[in-house]
Parts: structure tokens; sequence; C-alpha cells
């Protein structure tokens, strides 16, 4: 070993062994403080006092407190994300609705993550289970069978609303389902009509249901009997929609008028009329769908914007993630009959034996 050598290494030998990097609870323990209060100073958060904002400083310099910022980007992006569960992007009404949740979440700096249970319960399942895999800013669900005890064990870990449906204990945005039935039924019946289908979807749970109930208590209050055969329902419109629409609307006893319970149903509805040349009914739909203001006549319908419901459900998540102690709420969003045209049509006159109109 050369001089020069012997001397550097002595140099090694005698410096002052390199002090550990100081960890964010050595500076909460210096100043005599929390790790959150040190945590809310080094982020320039509100909630602290002028006095305890000088001393953490002055002892993160004392220190060299260094914070580890790539951990706490990982930290916030994983957590800057709204999860939202829906029946199928497919679905008017779902498309439009997230659409909205994700315009609002970009404008304050969240993504947005979005899956379909296919309406599926175990389906369901599996895709809350990848939503909640994730640490999230907040979730919503349309349910299908997922119960209640399930959501409250997630909102102890995120705020959770659901839309469309409710659980008890959790908040929920929701429409009048029964009500606004009722209005666009007695719309039809004002206009003359007596026969009125429904035509609806046999889902697990209560929307169509109380869309039927309402349509039934409109016919009551008219003083109009209820006839079950007007009521078709089949599962989610995907078969057999063409050949139920056309054996109704083809019978001597045909209705005059339909209140199709979903958007998919008037679509389906819509097609099936077409496709068999018949004569367009007066119709009202729950919900509106592409291109129905421009087919002839522009179909009506009842108003239960996902836009309003979307920005309502996001605003509830962001409120709950300030007072996460809040008591569940339901929150109803109005609705509204938007004449078109199809739904303002009268009755046909009936034949007298020889041909004239009476």
């Amino acid at each position: 070993m050369t001089h020069d050598e012997r001397v550097a290494a002595a140099a090694v030998a005698e410096a002052a062994p390199a002090r550990p990097r100081a960890r964010l609870i050595d500076v909460a323990m210096a100043a005599g403080v929390s790790p959150k209060t040190v945590s809310r100073v080094i982020n320039d958060e509100t909630g602290v006092l002028p006095v305890t904002r000088d001393k953490v400083m002055q002892t993160v310099r004392d220190l060299g407190f260094v914070p580890d910022r790539s951990a706490r980007e990982l930290k916030r992006r994983e957590a800057d994300t709204i999860g939202i569960l829906i029946d199928a992007i497919s679905d008017p009404f779902f498309a439009a609705f997230v659409s909205v949740v994700e315009e609002l979440a970009i404008a304050e700096g969240l993504s947005v993550i979005f899956a379909s249970t296919g309406y599926d319960a175990a389906r369901e399942t599996a895709q809350l289970d990848r939503l909640t895999g994730r640490r999230l800013a907040g979730l919503v669900v349309a349910p299908v069978a997922v119960p209640a005890a399930v959501l409250a064990g997630l909102r102890n870990r995120c705020p959770v609303v659901t839309v469309d449906r409710v659980r008890s204990g959790i908040d929920a945005v929701v429409i009048d389902d029964f009500g606004a039935a009722v209005e666009a039924t007695t719309a039809l019946l004002s206009h003359g009509h007596r026969r009125i289908a429904f035509m609806g979807e046999d889902v697990p749970y209560p929307t169509v249901s109380d869309r039927l109930a309402g349509y039934r208590a409109a016919l009551e209050a008219a003083g109009v009997a209820f006839d079950p055969s007007l009521v078709i329902s089949h599962e989610r419109f995907r078969a057999g929609e063409a050949a139920e629409a056309s054996r109704l609307l083809e019978r001597v006893d045909a209705p005059t008028a339909l209140l199709c319970a979903t958007s998919l149903a008037a679509i389906a509805t819509v097609r099936a009329i077409r496709a068999r040349g018949l004569g367009m009914p007066a119709l009202i739909s729950f919900g509106d769908f592409t291109l129905a203001e421009v087919l002839e006549p522009g179909i009506s319908y009842v108003d239960h914007d996902p836009r309003l419901l979307g920005a309502a459900a996001f605003h509830r998540l962001r409120h709950l993630a300030q007072y996460p102690d809040d008591a569940p709420s339901r929150t109803v969003v109005p609705t509204r009959l938007v004449p078109r045209g199809s739904g303002e049509i009268a009755p046909a006159l009936p034949l007298d034996p020889i041909g004239a109109t009476r």
C-alpha cells in the first residue's frame, strides 16, 4: 500500500459514521407533535397553527428530513379513482350516467374506472372484488343482488352510493319510478286510450315492478280494468321482442297505446313495429334513446335524466369524502314527461258496418 493509500484509509476509518436518514416519525418525536401533523405541514395542508407549523419546519431542517415524494404521489394516485359498477355500458341510460360522472371527476383531477354486471349476481361479486381491490376515492353501484351488509363493509373503506336502486343504510340516488309511471299512464288515458299495454322486463330489482305498479294505479284511478294480457315482459329484451310486440299489436283487440318501462324496451318495440309495417300506436318510453327525436313521430319519453343522477351521485360521493360520518341519505331526482308526438297520438276511431269512421 502506498503512502497516499494509507492516508486515505486512515481518514475513512476516523470519519464519523453517516447519520441515518431521518424519518417522518423522527420529525414528529423531535417536534413533539403527531405524525399526522407533520404530514399536514410538509403537504402544505390547512388545520395547523402557525407556531406549530414553524416548529415542525425548523425540525425538518435540523434533521435534514426529505419527504418520500414518490411514495406520497403513488398513494395519491391510488386514491384518486372513482369506481362505477353498472348493468351494461350498452344501456343508453348508464352510458350517459358514466359520461357525466367522468366529466365531473376529470374536472377535480380524478379518474374513473367502471365495470358491468351484465345483470348477473355472480359477475357482480367478481366485478366488485376487482374494483375494490384498489384504493378508491369513491364507489357508485347499481346493485343487482349485492346485500346491504357487503356495501356497508365497503363504506368503511371509501364513500359508497347506490344509483337507481336502494340498499338499507347506504346513500342512494334514485327517481320516483311509481309516480313517473302514474304520470305517463295518466297522460295516455287523457288522450282517450283505454287499452294501454305495459312493455316491461323481467329483472330482479324493483325499478320495473314499481313502474308496473304505477301503471296499474293510474288505470285503477281512471276506472279502467287491469288486463294482465297487456303486460309483456321477458329477459332484457335480448330475444323474442319482435315476436312479442308483433303478437300484441296484431291482435283483434290490440292496445292503442304502449308504456315502455325502459329505453331498451322502447327500442325493441319500435324496431318490431317498423319491421312488421304496423301502424304506430301511442307510445311513451321510460328514458330517451339515440335518434328517438328524429323518428316519425318522435318518441315521447319520461325524462329521468341520467346526467342529473350522475351529478347527484358524484357530489354525494365528494360530500361523504369530507364528512364520512354523515347519516345515509336518499336523493330523489325529479322526472318530467317530454312530449314529442308518439305519446300524443289519439286512439283510432272504430269503423261502422259500412266502413266509415264514427
